[in-house]
């Protein structure tokens, strides 16, 4: 029972630390002792881990310089200990900047769930392909017209215009047209904002807020952005010697020709890399989704343990809520555990071998299970034999997963039967060894992983069902709840959806980055429909001549779209290196990853072959089918 002291304001959303209530030191010492424990292990004990620790440090001061010296303070204060010699621990601190802990810091027992880096810095690297591929976009489409202007920049001169003048004007062109498309892409952020959000599962606003940093980065993009992308047409448009433009003997040069072609290149290498990372992402989630986890997770209903009555009693009623549940048409099976599939344990303790020095310490992964845990679960037994009521001993064994087994030096189950292991300060016997299964999503390495008989325990009771109607289940299994705890809320999940969460943040990465690669596709496609406009249109007698002497549609939409194919070729070639390094290290981050097949380079240039073709021969077909007298008749 507590008593409120006060209210305090509601953390922000993007915190990495959500906190609802706190306890002070003092109260939870209280609890502790209660428990028996008469040392004040929350003031002395520096092996707990239950803890984060915020340093304020004076302003100027070099976080790596401050780290540096942990291990000379560690050793000083902690490792010289006596406990801390006598069991061979070694305590190590670490350092790491508050805003750096929800994309970098990994570590176990986060305080949230944390976001990934290299993921975000995937979808900025995506973003600003998009952006690159638009601005090249203008440099290709601002020079290819940069004969359809030549005739303009040969009147401004002749008139007086000095080359200052006509960069400044084609400068001036870009920054408006950036800035147009800034205020439209702002426009668009604030209507897609609500959408967005339930895209990416997370709360972003609406109204622009962000860290001046931010706006300053952003102004700064938007400005070099529009020179770069001007900068080139300019130079190049106001550079026209006007004697050559008026006389009608101006063309467009080979450099300006292989330039273009060169920005082309670059665009479909960019789609490419894209469209194969897409295909990558999404075969990732699909395998670890598709996975067999080694642990019977479906048809299961999970419900949030009985707090309310003391240990004393608590067995006096968790087994009649059990035996009732039972009576109920569908329900299977009732199991106790401290932990279910899908979320992390906290409960941890070292162990090792009986007999053995400190030195060969593990860190095991505690699992408190009742007697119907394994059978229920579908887990395989390697070795030995799962907990039984015939043999009050149990109570004194454990079970060990595989992972556990090799960890402690044991290089077959069978002959870990019966051996003896100190953990948690206690000797306990190996009575069976489990087969490794996921208790976590397949992102993680499987821990080693210790069962202990417990039968008593309430966090979590897993209740497995048969088919029929799950809603009239779960009320029976709402009114038998209500019947033996009626001073506990009923809280309930399916266990299988709440594994399936662990991959929730993959998912939506996944469809972010076909998005955007749809996007930047999009936008590749776009360029290249002006491009080949512009080609036909300075082909336009070429391809009327063609036809009189008898050319056929297929041989000039074949002569029109070869050369864009030759390019969206090179881009491929170009694209596969990049590809492979580019995802090989984003699979770096799973422990259990599928191996790039080289079928997803060759669909993703199938693809883009195809895409060039479409948009190509959109403009090719209608100039092959023109009348050769109209086409004749131009220039």
């Amino acid at each position: 029972t507590f008593e409120v002291t006060g209210v305090f304001k509601n953390f922000p959303l993007n915190s990495h630390l959500v906190i609802n209530h706190i306890a002070s030191y003092a109260t939870l010492a209280s609890i502790v002792r209660q428990g028996g424990d008469t040392t004040n292990s929350t003031e002395t004990n520096f092996g707990w881990y239950d803890f984060y620790t915020y340093l304020q440090v004076k302003k100027g001061t070099d976080v790596k310089k401050f780290g540096a010296k942990l291990p000379a303070y560690c050793d000083r204060y902690v490792n010289s200990l006596d406990w801390a010699k006598k069991n061979n621990i070694h305590v190590e601190l670490h350092v790491i900047p508050l805003p750096d802990i929800h994309l970098y810091s990994n570590y176990n027992q986060e305080a949230e769930a944390n976001g990934n880096g290299q993921s975000v810095s995937f979808l900025f690297m995506i973003a600003f392909f998009i952006i690159g591929i638009a601005w090249i976009n203008y440099i290709n489409l601002a020079t290819a017209r940069s004969v359809e202007r030549g005739r303009e920049v040969g009147v401004r001169k002749v008139l007086g215009a000095l080359r200052k003048d006509l960069i400044g004007q084609f400068l001036i062109e870009s920054f408006l047209l950036n800035l147009i498309a800034f205020l439209f892409a702002l426009a668009l952020v604030f209507l897609l904002t609500p959408w967005f959000n339930q895209l990416a599962g997370r709360t972003v606003d609406t109204d622009f807020f962000l860290p001046q940093s931010y706006w300053l980065e952003f102004i700064a993009m938007f400005l070099s952005g529009s020179l770069l992308a001007g900068i080139y047409p300019a130079f190049v448009l106001s550079g026209f010697k006007p004697i050559y433009v008026l006389k009608g003997l101006f063309k467009s040069s080979q450099g300006g020709i292989v330039f273009r072609k060169g920005l082309i290149v670059g665009q479909f290498a960019t789609s490419i890399i894209l469209i194969a990372g897409t295909i990558i992402v999404f075969q990732q989630i699909s395998f670890m989704r598709k996975q067999k986890l080694g642990a019977d997770i479906d048809q299961t209903i999970v419900l949030d343990g009985a707090s309310s009555i003391r240990d004393s009693l608590y067995q006096s009623s968790f087994q009649p809520f059990k035996n009732d549940l039972l009576k109920i048409g569908h329900v299977k099976n009732v199991v106790a555990s401290s932990s279910v599939m899908g979320k992390e344990i906290y409960w941890t303790n070292g162990g090792r071998r009986f007999g053995e020095d400190s030195k060969g310490a593990v860190t095991l992964y505690n699992l408190g299970i009742d007697y119907d845990f394994v059978p229920s679960f579908g887990l395989e037994l390697k070795a030995g034999r799962n907990f039984s009521k015939e043999f009050q001993t149990d109570t004194r064994g454990i079970l060990l997963n595989e992972s556990a087994i090799k960890q402690l030096g044991f290089d077959d189950p069978g002959k870990a039967l019966n051996e003896k292991i100190i953990s948690a300060g206690d000797t306990v016997t190996i009575l069976g060894v489990v087969a490794d299964y996921h208790h976590q999503g397949l992102q993680k390495a499987i821990d080693p992983m210790v069962f202990r008989l417990r039968p008593d325990t309430r966090d979590a009771y897993s209740i497995k069902v048969a088919g029929g109607n799950l809603q009239s289940t779960i009320a029976a299994i709402k009114q038998t709840w209500n019947k033996h705890f009626p001073s506990d809320p009923f809280n309930y999940y399916f266990l299988n959806e709440l594994f399936d969460q662990q991959y929730k943040a993959d998912k939506q990465f996944g469809q972010m980055f076909g998005l955007f690669a749809f996007l930047a596709i999009l936008i590749a496609c776009f360029g290249l429909l002006g491009l080949s406009a512009f080609n036909v249109s300075q082909r336009t007698k070429e391809i009327g001549i063609r036809k009189v002497l008898g050319a056929s549609v297929k041989s000039l939409l074949f002569t029109l779209s070869k050369d864009f194919l030759k390019l969206v070729l090179i881009s491929f070639i170009i694209a596969i290196p990049v590809t492979w390094w580019v995802m090989y290290t984003w699979l770096q981050d799973y422990t259990y990853r599928i191996s790039i097949q080289w079928w997803v380079f060759a669909f993703a240039g199938i693809i883009s072959i195809l895409i060039a073709l479409i948009t190509v021969s959109f403009q090719s077909i209608k100039a092959a089918i023109a009348n050769p007298v109209k086409s004749l008749r131009t220039e």
